[in-house]
């Protein structure tokens, strides 16, 4: 028979349960209860349970600083933890490494504290949110390579503006793993296109909670590119949603906004030709008119103008004397006849004109 102190038995049960290589990495869903946040070291302190049981757990300031919302009493987890023994207490429990919210309660609890500590960061203000490009040539797209978001958003954008490149990131919208690859195509993208779309078709809340992920959002928040959130369905809001620049209720709709209408861009372009022609000719006939009055004016001093007022005056006096010489001449001519009338009036000047002669 052997006798152990308490110190040793603690050691041995520390020592089966943690050589486990079953228990060494297990994922538990239960309800969080008596939860202690210990502000002073940053650890967590609360037991999991279920109908039946409970069971004591911890998780470090190491993995708890990178948890994306604050545990509460009654919320619903799923967590990633190894079993041990804390050797001193003899106290069985869980060492836990990352928490998931599980169930519609939980996930909206952790979606309103994210939501609010985002928001009191300023990452959803209005006053950061850019404007989309009337015109752009290259749309980045963020995505399932094989999803129908993307045939959609694609077949939009062929009808509309089909002069635009659309670029892919492939990259899964949903699973574990997936925030970090829609945020690594949201950075690659940036800067590279005109407009960023970020897509997935609709699902449940559990598909689309990738898109609450905090550095997700934060890299949505801090792309320089302007971005369209398109994520689920019209009733569906995550947080992406408030980080972007613009919503869109769906896909295809993101490929609305984010391209105008070439038949309405070329409709309103010939209307603006056809009143610039109009204006133009306006214009062109006002000019016109406006020259011909100065013209007018100079003319009035010009060199050339004034000497032919000048012949016209003189073409005038030539005239008048023209006509004045003859009316004297005229008058002169019929004084002379009347005079010379008188002259030859006597007898034998009269025969003399009928041609007789005088003879001495």
């Amino acid at each position: 028979m052997v006798t152990l102190t308490v110190s040793q038995l603690n050691r041995y049960v520390k020592s089966v349960i943690e050589g486990d290589k079953k228990l060494a990495d297990v994922y538990l869903k239960g309800e969080i209860s008596n939860f202690t946040n210990h502000y002073r070291s940053g650890h967590y302190y609360f037991s999991l349970k279920d109908e039946k049981s409970a069971v004591k757990a911890v998780m470090f300031e190491s993995h708890a600083s990178f948890l994306p919302f604050l545990p509460e009493n009654g919320m619903t987890v799923l967590v990633r933890a190894g079993a041990g023994v804390y050797e001193r207490d003899g106290v069985y429990q869980l060492y836990v490494t990352d928490m998931q919210p599980h169930g519609l309660g939980a996930m909206a609890a952790a979606y309103e504290q994210r939501r609010q500590k985002l928001a009191d960061e300023g990452l959803f203000d209005s006053s950061r949110k850019k404007s989309l490009p009337a015109f752009p040539e290259k749309i980045g797209v963020v995505t399932s390579e094989t999803g129908a978001a993307f045939r959609d958003i694609v077949q939009v954008l062929s009808r509309r503006w089909p002069i635009a490149s659309v670029t892919l990131y492939p990259a899964p919208v949903q699973g574990e793993g997936a925030a970090d690859a829609l945020a690594h195509g949201v950075r690659a993208l940036d800067g590279k296109c005109d407009v960023i779309i970020l897509a997935r078709g609709g699902g449940s809340a559990e598909d689309l909670w990738q898109f609450n992920d905090e550095n997700l959002v934060r890299a949505v928040a801090a792309a320089s590119t302007p971005l369209i959130s398109a994520v689920g369905h019209e009733t569906d809001t995550t947080l992406c949603d408030f980080a972007a620049d613009v919503r869109a209720p769906t896909p295809s709709a993101a490929a609305e906004l984010a391209v105008p209408s070439a038949a309405e861009v070329y409709g309103r372009v010939r209307s603006c030709g056809y009143f610039l022609r109009q204006n133009a000719l306006g214009m062109l006939g006002g000019a016109q008119e406006a020259l011909d009055t100065v013209s007018s004016g100079f003319m009035s001093y010009s060199p050339r103008f004034l000497l032919e007022k000048k012949r016209e005056r003189l073409d005038f006096l030539a005239d008048m004397l023209y006509n004045s010489k003859n009316t004297v001449v005229g008058r002169y001519s019929s004084k002379l006849a009347r005079r010379a009338g008188v002259l030859f009036s006597p007898r034998p000047l009269r025969g003399l004109a009928r041609g007789y002669s005088a003879v001495h």
